[in-house]
């Protein structure tokens, strides 16, 4: 009985594998036609289905809000008890149905015609009303479901990974990147992953500056004030001429004894390691890793002398758990 119970799962996958294979063989004009539509769509995207098809446009449309193009999911059963006035004119309709017939979406499809709504349909039968009613169609291959053919399995799976295939492909259309990505979800493992230097950079009075005329007495000071185990070393504009490490500070005194009354300037560091404040934390760490180093300056808008913040690896380590 148990290698049973694991046969019947594996052919569960097995058919949904085939499936996916039908349907990656499947894509073609259509898809096209509708990233291009939707990527216009000014207004939002409708997305409607009945049955175990409604969960699947719920989950459709969640994944489309969340890459950049607005959208809500409706049950077809209650577009006939009031739902129908949250489709507007300007929005784009999408209905989901493995049949293509299922009688709920009558009354949606008639409305969308009435208005002139541009509809998509995601169906598998081309003699369907969806089928023929539809102004742009995403016809999906007919396969066999699980459970004595009659459990919607493999059908489900093919219209959640079409929408996710839609999703995607607006998203780089749009050129949504990680950091517009980040905007929507502010909470939780993922925007942990999607910290930039910006979100956890110390800034202001908490940066080390120190002028590069200073004598190495009062730049010493700083460098042990701020604990950091590193000083930002301006010139006279404010602008970035080098850095100054407590590593720096071993080597020096290894070579010589009395050093209070030289300027920092002369053995300052040029060139240090500067990241823009858009940089992932995690490319900064992997960064910091390679070139075996334990600081960054922070800037923006392309100027690389003009810091903004600075991060030590202690920083990166804990945003990164």
């Amino acid at each position: 009985m148990k290698n049973e119970i694991k046969k019947i799962g594996k052919n569960v996958i097995d058919l949904q594998i085939i499936a996916l294979e039908k349907l990656k063989h499947s894509i073609n004009d259509s898809f096209e036609k509708s990233v291009k539509a939707i990527s216009k769509c000014k207004s939002k995207i409708i997305i409607c289905g009945v049955g175990k098809s409604g969960i699947i446009a719920s989950k459709i449309s969640a994944t489309l809000s969340s890459v950049g193009t607005p959208s809500f999911s409706i049950s077809a059963s209650d577009c006939s008890h009031g739902d129908l006035g949250r489709i507007t004119k300007n929005d784009i309709l999408i209905l989901i149905s493995n049949s293509g017939n299922t009688s709920e979406l009558q009354n949606v499809i008639d409305y969308s015609k009435k208005n002139k709504i541009l509809l998509i349909g995601i169906m598998s039968n081309k003699n369907s009303t969806l089928y023929k009613s539809a102004n742009i169609k995403l016809l999906i291959p007919e396969v066999l479901e699980s459970g004595d053919g009659i459990v919607p399995t493999s059908s489900t799976t093919m219209q959640l990974s079409i929408g996710d295939a839609l999703a995607i492909a607006l998203m780089k259309k749009k050129k949504f990147g990680k950091l517009d990505f980040k905007k929507f979800h502010p909470s939780g493992a993922l925007s942990a992953k999607l910290k930039t230097a910006s979100d956890i950079m110390l800034t202001k009075n908490k940066i080390p500056f120190v002028n590069e005329n200073q004598l190495m007495r009062n730049a010493l000071k700083i460098l042990n004030a701020k604990k950091l185990g590193f000083i930002v070393i301006i010139n006279s504009k404010g602008l970035s001429s080098g850095i100054f490490t407590d590593g720096d500070l071993k080597r020096l005194l290894q070579k010589k004894r009395k050093i209070e009354n030289l300027k920092i300037r002369s053995f300052m560091s040029k060139n240090p390691f500067s990241v823009e404040e858009n940089t992932l934390a995690s490319d900064i760490l992997m960064q910091m890793n390679k070139k075996k180093i334990t600081s960054a300056f922070v800037y923006k808008n392309g100027n690389k002398k003009k810091v903004v913040g600075v991060l030590h690896i202690h920083h990166l380590l804990e945003n990164s758990r």
